[in-house]
């Protein structure tokens, strides 16, 4: 096993997380039956790796007051290391922002977020983290479309060794990155991690493998993965592309699925997994991830050889 590490800047927020029947109309109610706060957002992620046997750093900013406390003692249960020190006491100084996650009766998760403390990363907090050759650099989306941090992450992104693997998953609002930001980005990844609807989006290709392809070559990357549902996932790398099954599960929450399986195809290459297996656990666990309520839900490695065992699959080279 290696002695890499995952050195996580995916915000971490407080998720508010409530299951419905269906969203209310505008002006109406809706009844929740389940509720749960928690850590979210790249709690999501490193909780994954922790559970696969791999170390997690978070560098982020929690803040300062109730939310901050509880999501740091729940990053520390997990064992997740903590980078940085909140910021001094004193004007801009704020508590951890949340998340309102909406579960409707098919899993669709619908959010409405309110941003904090994570968004008052500076330049100087990314100073101190020293990096390591082969310790793998985890963003998402999040940290790119908000202006307050974009110019930040994407100028230290640029400064990053090449011997430190750039993981990059757009996520939900790809839309909105600004293109120059978004452009600059993907010329320092190595691994991107999206979804079919985000895949499609960066490419313009309607094809799920045709726009990996895509990806891969327009981007100089060394692979990228594509999640698709029910089908499982796409892998492109200089070797080809694999299509990956997807696992039979009972769907209650979708909310974190994409986080859990970024996290756990990562952990695996760390460890040296051949990547067709990586990807194969990563959809294992995310199909028993969704069967859960809430964020978080990632199984640990020996529930993933069950799944495996009990659903056996077989990997198509394309």
């Amino acid at each position: 096993m290696t002695h890499s590490r995952v050195v996580c800047l995916d915000t971490v927020m407080i998720d508010f997380a409530l299951i419905v029947d269906a969203l209310p109309v505008r002006g109406g109610d809706a009844l929740s039956s389940r509720r749960l706060v928690t850590a979210g957002g790249g709690y999501n992620l490193m909780s994954a790796v922790v559970r696969q046997g791999a170390h997690a750093l978070y560098v982020g900013q929690l803040g300062v007051g109730h939310f901050a406390d509880i999501a740091r003692d729940i990053l520390v249960d997990e064992g997740i290391e903590l980078a940085l020190a909140p910021h001094q006491a004193g004007a801009g100084v704020e508590d951890l922002g949340v998340c309102v996650v909406l579960v409707d009766a098919t899993g669709e998760r619908t959010f409405v977020t309110s941003p904090g403390a994570e968004l008052t990363l500076r330049a100087e907090d990314l100073d101190v983290v020293a990096l390591a050759h082969g310790d793998v650099v985890y963003l998402s989306g999040y940290n790119v479309v908000y202006p307050e941090v974009a110019d930040t992450v994407s100028r230290w992104l640029g400064a990053v060794a090449t011997g430190t693997v750039v993981a990059f998953d757009p996520g939900p609002r790809a839309a909105d990155i600004d293109p120059t930001i978004l452009s600059a980005v993907l010329n320092r990844t190595d691994w991107l991690l999206c979804n079919a609807a985000e895949a499609r989006l960066l490419s313009a290709r309607g094809d799920v493998v045709d726009a990996a392809r895509w990806l891969r070559d327009h981007w100089a990357l060394e692979r990228v993965v594509v999640r698709d549902g029910v089908d499982g996932c796409v892998g492109v790398t200089a070797e080809g592309a694999v299509r990956v099954p997807g696992f039979t599960t009972h769907v209650v929450d979708t909310n974190g699925a994409g986080d859990v399986h970024n996290g756990v195809v990562i952990a695996e290459l760390l460890r040296d997994t051949p990547a067709h297996e990586a990807l194969l656990r990563a959809n294992a666990a995310a199909a028993m991830a969704i069967a859960s309520f809430g964020p978080a839900t990632c199984p640990t490695r020996p529930h993933v050889d069950e799944m495996l065992r009990s659903q056996p699959r077989r990997v198509t080279r394309l």
